[in-house]
């Protein structure tokens, strides 16, 4: 079978899926009008105090790792997307995670169910199972096997929502209104966070170099394996990642003081992509191919490629334009990984926000070209900030792992006698063997000696008992530590020990990393736009559990969180006063 046969039966089938799914009649888009379409208190879900039909489409962005002040630093830069939001934007400038484990899973579920980790699960990325004394990513579900959308075979263990213990407002737009939930990004543990249970069409990319998706989506196969096989990331084979801009138009110096780069890179510009089948040298031959899927990933080609793929399923499904509401979700991970190898400061990190504002700039135009400026709503935030390297700031320094368990480990020795007692050290939290968590919880004694010895680790600051975090009281504490943990905890997944590291003290062998309660890592953008919403700047608390139930009550569907709110201050038609429906 030729190629030019295999891509006519695959966009054969993307039409009739399409058509089967959407309806191919022509229709014009149906903007909702200036009235703003928030819900008040007396109206049904669906309405709005002004009669006029909320926007059919709710657009979901997440920037993995865009921290909080990146859009005042780098902002003079921006000329398209980003510049328009911030600028047309309900923009809250001060919202932050109130929460300890800042990082990629615990995030993205906290926007897309309006939660926090104790109540939604995913605490971390990895989820300790003490049963079987693993450590698997968030989403990794053995239950189910993925499937493959290109070349690359999926993994013998699948993906799914499984562990995400509260709905999404995907979930809730789909059982109540029947609505498309669509959602990309590079990480399944973002796609699938964002979209939760009840997708039709939700992809990934394998760091092996292949996109996936869930065996649950089957249907929309025909419509991500076109669009795939068209655009595969191999067409940027070759390519040389250069400044988009004169280098005066960047900050700070290039290549500082522990930058890594990645994928065999320097920390200098030019960053060449190579090719599929060489080393970081360019040498062919190579035994796999991650060489260059590493780098593809870690550049704003890839950014470009997920925004596109974006537009082709909005086009593709008709997202908006039918009788229903729909989600489109969209989180762009390139930014994090370029900025846990070269850091906040670097000329890649900015770079890369130039280049993604373009991206989020032709998102944009796509939506108003089909639907109008008033056809749909749209948040933006982020899954956590980052902090700056160590070797960079003076006091600074890294916690090593396996000096943190050696040391918990001598600890409890010296209390309980011989054997091992340390069942895992993940990141922040510590998990001990059953004997050893019982006593630590058991005998002040024994917690403390285990406290005291991790304490003599340099760059830790605080030691918490997993247990005394399990409470509303402790997610009220009036201590800011205490409270941010606890709002972290899970009883059945969460460490028996927590460690709470240093400022600026990392727990990562990259030139930088996030996942602690400092504000460069809680500190990100909560942003909304579209009809209903005031344009401004905002200084009112905010954290981007407020993004779902805010996009629910401007699309007219119920959705109620425990801990997110409705942002009611930044509803034109509302007065500020906003009940959800």
């Amino acid at each position: 079978m030729t190629t030019m046969t295999s891509m006519t039966r695959l966009l054969a089938m993307t039409v009739a899926f399409t058509c089967g799914l959407t309806g191919c009649a022509s229709r014009s888009a149906q903007p909702s009008g200036n009235g703003g379409p928030s819900p008040v208190a007396g109206t049904k879900p669906g309405q709005t105090a002004a009669n006029t039909a909320p926007p059919k489409l709710v657009v979901l962005l997440a920037v993995d790792q865009l921290r909080g002040d990146y859009l005042e630093l780098y902002g003079g830069g921006f000329t398209a997307g980003l510049k328009r939001l911030t600028s047309e934007g309900a923009w809250f400038t001060r919202a932050a995670f109130p929460y300890l484990n800042t990082v990629t899973c615990a995030g993205h579920a906290t926007i897309g169910t309006g939660t926090l980790p104790y109540r939604h699960g995913m605490i971390l990325n990895q989820l300790y199972d003490r049963a079987a004394g693993t450590s698997p990513y968030c989403t990794v579900d053995p239950a189910v096997k993925d499937i493959a959308l290109s070349h690359v075979p999926p993994a013998a263990a699948g993906n799914s929502a499984a562990r995400l213990l509260q709905p999404t407002l995907g979930d809730a737009i789909k059982g109540e209104r029947k609505g498309r939930i669509v959602s990309v990004s590079l990480k399944p543990r973002s796609a699938i966070t964002l979209a939760g249970r009840e997708a039709d069409a939700v992809a990934w990319f394998d760091e092996r170099g292949g996109w996936m998706t869930t065996p649950a989506l089957s249907a929309s196969l025909p419509l991500l394996q076109a669009y795939i096989a068209a655009h595969p990331p191999e067409a940027d084979a070759g390519k040389v990642w250069e400044r988009l801009r004169p280098i005066d138009a960047y900050q700070k110096e290039d290549a500082g003081i522990g930058e890594k780069g990645t994928g065999g890179w320097s920390a200098t510009f030019p960053h060449p992509l190579g090719k599929p089948g060489t080393d970081p040298l360019g040498n062919a031959g190579a035994a796999d191919d991650r060489t260059f899927y590493t780098r593809w990933q870690a550049s704003p080609y890839a950014d470009d490629h997920l925004g596109r793929m974006a537009v082709s399923l909005f086009e593709s499904l008709r997202l908006g334009r039918g009788e229903t509401t729909d989600l489109l979700a969209v989180s762009f991970s390139s930014l994090d990984m370029v900025g846990h190898n070269f850091g906040p400061r670097s000329h890649e990190v900015q770079d890369m926000l130039f280049r993604l504002d373009a991206t989020i700039g032709r998102l944009l135009e796509a939506l108003d070209a089909a639907l109008g400026k008033d056809g749909y709503v749209l948040g933006l935030s982020a899954d956590h900030g980052v902090a700056e390297i160590p070797e960079q700031v003076p006091g600074a320094g890294r916690i090593v792992s396996s000096v943190v368990r050696e040391a918990l480990q001598k600890g409890l020795a010296a209390a309980l006698g011989p054997g091992e007692h340390v069942a895992s050290v993940n990141y922040t939290d510590l998990y001990l063997k059953p004997e050893a968590a019982r006593r630590v919880k058991e005998d002040p004694k024994v917690f403390a000696a285990a406290r005291d010895a991790l304490l003599a680790v340099p760059g830790i600051a605080q030691v918490l008992l997993g247990d005394e975090l399990r409470g509303a009281e402790a997610r009220r504490s009036t201590d800011r530590v205490r409270r941010a943990a606890a709002l972290s905890y899970h009883p059945e997944r969460s460490g028996d020990l927590i460690v709470v590291p240093r400022e600026t003290w990392l727990q990562s062998t990259a030139a930088t990393t996030h996942g602690t309660l400092y504000r460069y890592d809680q500190h990100v953008p909560v942003i909304l736009y579209g009809p209903g919403v005031k344009a401004g700047r905002y200084e009112a608390a905010a954290t981007p559990a407020d993004l779902a139930p805010t996009l629910a009550a401007l699309a007219g569907v119920t959705f109620r969180t425990e801990d997110g709110r409705v942002l009611g201050e930044a509803m034109a038609s509302s007065g500020g006063k906003l009940t959800p429906p």
